[in-house]
């Protein structure tokens, strides 16, 4: 892996993607908004019934019945239940990716890392916002053999962009210390999340996961605190306009430069010019 392996790990996870769910079990794709609307509803309301039932016990009546709309309407779109999972599998890998794509590694990996750790934290709570994504998340690790598209190469590319970033923020970390650093934040992550998910306390549930930042930020700070930059990324400023809106932009004679977002011009770290 190279320092900018976290970007070629999401190309080839889209292109795996891409060539894996290339057809799914939709009896036909919806075309206007009406109809993209109600497969959206019955998506979401296949996940309360899986989550509140179970897969095993769930019909496509129950389905139906929760989307409030008759059972002809949802066979339009899909000819049984596994069919519908596929659909929520599907939907969950189009979010993950665009989760992933939105992550700006260039600026995150400036941020102080609780700051770091908190906006990834935070991308994940909001992708996990979406039910669909939620119920597919625990049946991954509770009911494996019903599913038809996911499998552990997923957790694996989620293990490479993140490993991926800690090399980004850290180039004196070798492969071997990124991966497993990043692996262990992935495993335990999902641990953690999976136990407040399947929780029936809400409150509880809500602690839980707000653990995952904290034990982050602490079985990180050793290999890429602050105190390891000198506090470079947190005190820094433009030499030109003093602004610290500043970014990473390659470097010159051995030294990092940056550019300052204000004013446009350039320096190197310890340049006074």
């Amino acid at each position: 892996m190279t320092k900018h392996s976290y970007s070629s790990s999401k190309d080839l996870l889209s292109n795996q993607l891409s060539n894996k769910h290339s057809s799914s079990n939709l009896r036909r794709q919806p075309k206007q908004q009406r109809g993209k609307e109600r497969v959206e509803k019955i998506l979401d309301a296949a996940a309360a019934v899986f989550d509140e039932v179970g897969y095993e016990a769930a019909t496509t009546h129950m389905i139906a019945a929760k989307a409030g709309t008759a059972i002809g309407s949802l066979y339009q779109f899909f000819p049984d239940k596994a069919a519908i999972f596929k659909a929520m599998e599907l939907r969950h890998v189009e979010r993950v990716k665009a989760m992933w794509g939105q992550v700006n590694v260039a600026e995150i990996v400036q941020l102080p890392l609780r700051q770091m750790i908190h906006a990834l934290a935070a991308s994940v709570a909001k992708l996990f916002e979406q039910p669909v994504s939620r119920v597919v998340f625990v049946k991954f690790f509770m009911s494996r053999e019903i599913f038809q598209s996911i499998d552990e190469t997923m957790t694996q590319e989620a293990i490479n962009f993140t490993s991926g970033i800690f090399m980004e923020r850290n180039p004196a970390l070798n492969e071997v210390q990124c991966h497993l650093l990043g692996e262990v934040c992935v495993h335990s992550s999902n641990a953690i999340m999976l136990a407040a998910f399947r929780s029936q306390d809400k409150e509880y549930s809500q602690l839980l996961i707000e653990q995952i930042e904290e034990f982050m930020v602490s079985y990180l700070e050793p290999h890429m605190g602050d105190w390891l930059f000198g506090n470079v990324m947190k005190v820094m400023k433009c030499p030109h306009c003093q602004s610290q809106q500043l970014s990473k932009n390659g470097y010159r004679r051995g030294k990092q430069c940056y550019r300052c977002k204000d004013c446009g011009k350039q320096f190197v770290v310890n340049s006074s010019h």
